[in-house]
């Protein structure tokens, strides 16, 4: 694993390693690839360091949301902070989750939000 990764990706990619052994799955690559699902996992969640600088920077693209720090928000935090928003800003937040995280229960609940205007 890359230096600057937290306890719980560490215990991830432990855990996935030894899956991977104990099925007999990938062969001499186990390592390899725990480590490339892990780092998926932190690149989508914006764990990096590259998404840490563009956040800081400005150019986080979840910046222009009416929701202030989306993509760190639970599905319970986003549905709590929703009825509060314009049926056009509902709908940025569903396009935009849709193309991002496309978490289901979030977007089944902005589809009713919407319905309720």
């Amino acid at each position: 694993m890359p230096r600057g990764t937290n306890a719980k990706r560490e215990r991830e990619y432990e855990e996935l390693r030894s899956e991977f052994e104990r099925e007999g799955r990938y062969p001499g690559r186990e390592d390899e690839v725990a480590a490339r699902i892990v780092n998926k996992q932190r690149r989508e969640l914006g764990e990096t360091k590259a998404a840490r600088r563009a956040e800081r920077e400005g150019r986080h693209p979840d910046r222009s949301l009416p929701v202030a720090g989306y993509d760190h928000l639970t599905v319970a935090e986003v549905s709590r902070r929703i009825t509060r928003l314009t049926p056009a800003e509902i709908r940025r937040l569903s396009e935009y989750e849709r193309v991002h995280k496309n978490r289901v229960s979030l977007l089944r609940t902005l589809d009713r939000a919407l319905a309720r205007h």
